[in-house]
């Protein structure tokens, strides 16, 4: 089944239009997650608004959003003043430009959404901007309301449809400058390069994300396994790398000791879950 539409508008080119609907590429949910108990008790606590002047607790039909324009000074807005708030791109994704794709600057791609078209009227049109921005090698540029904000978003063509990563504004990104300016201009030795060239030959692979393991949730799942199961906790201490005293030792030494990464085949569904041996419990904690 697929996942419920976080949005539902239109895609417009120009005087081109089409119904689609907006749903997230990516998901949390399967993460372990941990609930905030009382540890006398072990009774799960619950979060409450509480006003600091009164000490009483704030019920949810008397709170309300304020903008603090000097010091304990608020603009108090409402719910329907949000709501009442309908731009352009709160049911439209207008394209306004197309870029190369190799032109984006990967610092300001933050989520990525899937678009399909919304209904079999909407399909020529959806598969006409498709079609003809896989043909040029070009991404879209175009804005959308999500979550009352209205966002940049890139489009690019994935398969049978199309990729909107939501862009990040100038503001958000940070220049490198800052940080990179005291790195000095250094004259490396050819044979210096030529080693490290050699080491990255020898570990180049594919991109291959279902081969990813996230070894921190595994151990948080058999650290819950153990708790559980009432056995001893036994946490082995990771090795700290330290600086290199000698580069060109380290660099032969390095090349003496890795091997060719070879392509790992990603699991199945049935043989991940076998392997992984995730209890029920542990996979819904929290």
């Amino acid at each position: 089944m697929a996942a419920r539409a976080n949005w539902k508008g239109y895609l417009k080119l120009s005087l081109v239009s089409c119904a689609v609907a907006l749903y997230p590429a990516t998901s949390s949910s399967s993460r372990v997650r941990f609930n905030t108990l009382n540890r006398a008790t072990g009774n799960r606590v619950k979060q409450q608004y509480v006003d600091p002047d009164t000490g009483e607790t704030v019920d949810a039909e008397d709170r309300v959003k304020g903008y603090e324009i000097a010091k304990n000074a608020y603009v108090i807005v409402e719910d329907d003043e949000l709501e009442a708030i309908r731009i352009e791109s709160t049911h439209t994704i207008a394209i306004e430009s197309f870029v190369p794709v190799e032109q984006v600057d990967k610092r300001y791609l933050e989520a990525p959404y899937y678009i399909a078209p919304e209904d079999k009227v909407a399909q020529e049109a959806f598969a006409v901007i498709r079609d003809a921005m896989k043909a040029r090698g070009k991404a879209g540029v175009g804005r959308v309301v999500i979550s009352r904000r209205e966002r940049m978003v890139l489009l690019e063509p994935l398969g049978k449809g199309i990729m909107a990563t939501v862009l990040r504004y100038p503001y958000e990104v940070r220049g490198e400058d800052a940080y990179f300016e005291d790195i000095p201009d250094l004259k490396l030795p050819g044979e210096m390069l030529d080693l490290a060239a050699h080491i990255i030959e020898q570990k180049s692979a594919d991109f291959e994300p279902a081969a990813f393991e996230d070894r921190y949730e595994n151990a948080l799942v058999e650290l819950l396994k153990s708790k559980e199961a009432g056995k001893p906790i036994v946490a082995p201490e990771a090795p700290r790398p330290t600086n290199v005293v000698n580069l060109m030792d380290a660099l032969r030494k390095s090349i003496e000791s890795e091997k060719p990464v070879a392509s790992k085949k990603a699991p199945s569904k049935t043989s991940a879950a076998r392997s992984s041996g995730k209890g029920a419990k542990a996979t819904k904690a929290g």
